[in-house]
């Protein structure tokens, strides 16, 4: 027997649904790195108030795609303008089906004319390998999965240590003898912290002030001690596995869209190609929201607010689909804020609820019943409660709004999805998303 595919589970699970829907799943957390460090509330405190130091070395897939295709399969399969991409830039891209629904996004950066680095889940790294290499691209992969799936064991490649908050600046000049070049945000400029060649790239995840550093693991030790050493009278915080997760609920970034695949009978080879133990088979569904159509789930670029991104100056695969859907966009994302008395009671059953995590599709209703769905949910401890990003009708979509979340656990087929279930609702407040006004004002503006 051979290894199963994505398909393979699909068939024998008897739906996509079948195989996905998984209640009360435990969410992913970041591998290796400890959870907490100095307590989640004040890692958090220290991206907003001081300065942080994130660890991204070992849950980052990797791949480096090379060759004198490497540029035109990229283009080809992604949405992204290729026209004016920098040796040194990375840019958020984002591949999608033919009938235009998200496959995952990834970062990608140039690292030569015919060279690019793609980062971060996996899926988007699936799609761009098959269709290249069913596709006869001259181009060649090498890839680094992250450590918890990395053929035994060993270290990454690369490390990746993100400096944020307002005292990063400070921390950088201190650490490099002076402040780094001037560099465009989403850019990259070569540096070296005592004789070691590191990679500089302008990057914040919770829209404060920062850098990511990275470079061959064989100076990460060295290069995570000094940032240490350096940092301490500063106040440097390191942050753990749970208080990581929360950035992307205030930067806007929604950081696991269902990937378009499961339903178009032209991916059928594809989905016998995909490994059923991965990203694609083994994330799990959950939460107030069901339904048996698994479609209900896919995504569009504009939802997620990724329209800037898109250029038709290009052909490439859902081109005609996203020329299409660009007026008739039903959802926006936004950022609700959960009520805090009812945070206490509903998830807290009347105490603190402590650290708040989810993954889980809830239903977001009003008087009407229900206008949106709940993509993550987390505790910000210096905002004071649950934030949620969340795709809602447009037409609810304004700040202030008010509506209420559904907080509980569908248990999946055999149960109606609009079943009443007596699951509590959580009010509710509209706001823009990014929450966090620096993201929402600076973040992208040189990008």
């Amino acid at each position: 027997m051979g290894t199963p595919s994505l398909q393979d589970g699909i068939d024998k699970a008897g739906s996509p649904m079948k195989l996905l829907w998984q209640p009360n799943a435990e969410p992913w957390t970041p591998e290796v790195v400890e959870r907490e460090y100095a307590g989640w509330r004040q890692e958090q405190a220290a991206w907003h108030e001081g300065v942080a130091l994130l660890n991204l070395s070992h849950h980052m897939y990797d791949m480096w795609i090379e060759g004198p295709d490497a540029t035109r399969v990229l283009a080809d399969h992604g949405v992204n303008n290729f026209e004016k991409f920098a040796i040194g830039q990375a840019k958020q891209y984002v591949p999608v089906t033919r009938h235009g629904h998200i496959v995952t996004d990834g970062i990608l950066a140039r690292e030569g004319e015919n060279e690019y680095l793609l980062s971060g889940i996996p899926a988007a790294q699936h799609w761009v390998q098959y269709h290249a290499e069913k596709g006869g691209y001259d181009v060649a992969f090498v890839t680094d999965p992250s450590s918890a799936f990395r053929p035994g064991g060993g270290d990454p490649k690369l490390f990746r240590y993100q400096i944020q908050g307002p005292l990063a600046a400070e921390l950088v000049e201190r650490a490099f003898g002076g402040p780094l070049p001037e560099t465009k945000f989403f850019h990259s400029t070569a540096v070296t912290l005592d004789g070691h060649p590191i990679r500089a790239l302008r990057h914040g995840m919770a829209g404060q002030a920062g850098f990511e550093f990275i470079g061959p693991w064989e100076h990460a030790a060295y290069v995570h001690e000094t940032f240490l050493k350096i940092g301490e009278p500063l106040g440097l915080i390191q942050v753990g596995a749970l208080a990581y997760t929360t950035p992307s609920v205030e930067s806007g970034w929604i950081p696991s869209p269902v990937p378009g695949i499961y339903t178009d009978p032209e991916l059928l080879d594809y989905r016998r190609h995909l490994a059923l133990f991965g990203i694609e088979g083994k994330r799990p569904l959950n939460g107030s929201y069901f339904s048996e159509d698994i479609e209900d789930y896919y995504v569009s670029p504009y939802e997620l607010g990724y329209g800037k991104m898109i250029s038709f100056n290009h052909d490439f695969v859902g081109r005609d689909a996203l020329e299409k859907a660009k007026g008739e966009v039903r959802r926006t994302k936004v950022t609700l804020v959960l009520d805090p008395d009812d945070v206490h009671t509903v998830i807290g059953e009347g105490q603190d609820p402590g650290f708040v995590l989810s993954y889980a599709r809830h239903r977001v209703e009003n008087a009407t019943g229900l206008v949106g769905v709940t993509m993550q949910s987390a505790s910000i401890d210096p905002v004071g409660t649950v934030l949620a990003q969340t795709l809602i009708d447009a037409e609810y979509a304004t700040a202030g709004t008010e509506v209420t979340v559904v907080w509980g656990e569908h248990p999946g087929s055999g149960t109606a999805p609009e079943a009443d279930l007596g699951f509590p609702h959580i009010r509710a407040t509209v706001q823009q998303s990014p929450f966090n006004e620096h993201a929402r004002t600076l973040y992208r503006r040189d990008r």
